[in-house]
């Protein structure tokens, strides 16, 4: 019967509550305080009456709070966290009405405005998807005609960040670091040569030959720069690439064409969050005390303009330069057999530290991670002083700190499925992390928290979280 009451009816009970609680408690007080009053002294009895109602009014305001925070603040925060989650991060999400069952035609009605959105969206994604089948088959063809070119191709912004790379040029570029798209040109090729041949090619308008020396060892290409004609930006073509791979091997393109319009210059507070680059990453270790034990795998993956960059990875296993306990191998799966022959932590960071250069690092439970890349760093000469978001904190900020924000909860909060065999691995699970990180962003920006100065402010509110957990 109580559950078909109306919202405004339940809170009015709740404001009953507190008024003939305090009457009964203030009342009983009194009389107790009366009966215990002394005949020489009694202003005693007024004393303990006063006393004992105020401890009672206390516990009798912490009760309702309690109800009200359970039954109509808890579920409401859900309610809106749920909503925002549809909303925004275009998770089919089913509302969780049996939680709500005390707010009235609340959470129905949401429910209803729910299914709706659902129903439009359904329908704007027929029109996006048979777009993106077009754009799709258009992008096979660009593929295919380039793979008849035997050169490999780069194409950079006005600002010099990598906007385009093709198999190829991923091959020529990871001989200095790994290929990563809106990455600047100058962390692979010698920027005065770079520069001397881009200023030429301002002044002819003519593709412009010039030797790309690599900023590590004496690599060095034959490379063209080509003008875009009215376009801005210009193209690197590494005349010799045909080379380092066989011309009949695939080609994918790695691309984003949005990042021609970047703005590199902006203050890292003043960013918007969707603009940011970001390094997701993940490890496993031989146990859970970052001041003795040791990494065994390192992985990681790049989020530019707020989606996951493919093939922009690392999956990389670490000897740990001790035995691996069996009870940690069962849990990540890897083997002192495994390790064996694989690089020790110093290589295996100073290649993620290569790669996370110029981004922002995202993990889950920061602090574990970071307290074994930075014990290293100390011998290893690292400074691992990159920003930081911790995907922990950001889920207590969408979602209330009350809740559960392991990664399993946060993926099922998400929808994000984590296939059983990469689940405990490094990859997996920075995969999973940078796909929760994907659906956030704009979660967070319908919050207005648009800045990374915004962001951290937030999650600044949280930190407690952190040292509970570690």
């Amino acid at each position: 019967m109580f559950h078909s009451l109306s919202l405004r009816l339940r809170v009015f009970l709740f404001f009953v509550l507190m008024g003939l609680g305090s009457v009964v408690i203030t009342t009983g007080a009194l009389y107790y305080g009366y009966g215990r009053a002394q005949a020489d002294d009694p202003a005693s009895g007024y004393i303990l009456a006063a006393v004992m109602s105020s401890f009672g009014l206390i516990a009798l305001m912490i009760g309702v709070w309690l109800l009200f925070d359970e039954n109509v603040a808890k579920p409401i925060e859900r309610l809106a966290a749920t909503m925002r989650t549809r909303a925004h991060a275009g998770v089919d999400l089913e509302l969780d009405t049996h939680q709500a069952r005390y707010l009235g035609d609340l959470a129905p009605a949401a429910k209803a405005v729910s299914h709706q959105l659902t129903k439009t969206t359904l329908d704007t994604a027929e029109a996006v998807a048979s777009e993106t089948a077009r754009l799709s088959m258009e992008k096979e063809r660009l593929t295919a005609l380039l793979t008849e070119i035997p050169v490999a191709m780069i194409l950079v912004s006005p600002s010099h960040q990598i906007v385009l790379y093709d198999a190829q040029a991923a091959e020529a570029l990871s001989q200095i670091h790994h290929p990563r798209l809106n990455a600047s040109i100058f962390d692979y090729f010698d920027e005065s040569g770079l520069l001397e041949a881009h200023t030429d090619l301002l002044q002819s308008g003519i593709d412009v030959p010039f030797t790309a020396k690599g900023i590590h060892g004496n690599l060095e290409f034959d490379a063209r720069l080509k003008p875009l004609g009215h376009a801005p930006g210009y193209m690197i073509l590494i005349d010799d690439a045909h080379a380092m791979a066989s011309p009949d091997a695939a080609r994918p393109l790695i691309y984003d064409f949005d990042l021609m319009d970047h703005d590199v210059e902006h203050v890292l507070e003043d960013t918007p969050v969707s603009k940011l680059n970001f390094v997701v990453f993940d490890t496993e270790t031989t146990g859970l005390l970052p001041h003795k034990d040791e990494i065994v795998q390192i992985g990681a993956v790049r989020v530019v303009n707020g989606k996951i960059v493919p093939r922009e990875q690392i999956n990389q296993l670490v000897n740990p330069g001790m035995p691996i306990p069996p009870a940690s191998t069962k849990v990540h799966k890897v083997s002192d057999e495994m390790v064996a022959d694989a690089p020790d932590i110093h290589q295996a960071a100073e290649k993620f530290h290569a790669f996370s250069n110029h981004a922002v690092i995202v993990a889950h439970n920061a602090p574990f991670d970071m307290a074994f890349l930075r014990r290293h760093g100390k011998t290893s000469g690292l400074a691992w002083d990159h920003p930081i978001i911790d995907t922990v904190l950001l889920s207590a900020v969408l979602f209330g700190a009350s809740e559960t924000h392991t990664l399993d909860a946060l993926c099922d909060r998400l929808g994000v499925t984590i296939p059983e065999e990469l689940r405990h691995t490094a990859l997996g699970d920075a995969q999973a992390t940078a796909e929760v990180l994907c659906l956030m962003i704009p979660m967070l920006q319908s919050r207005g928290f648009n800045t990374f100065g915004d962001v951290i402010q937030q999650t600044r509110k949280h930190g407690r979280l952190l040292e509970d957990l570690n």
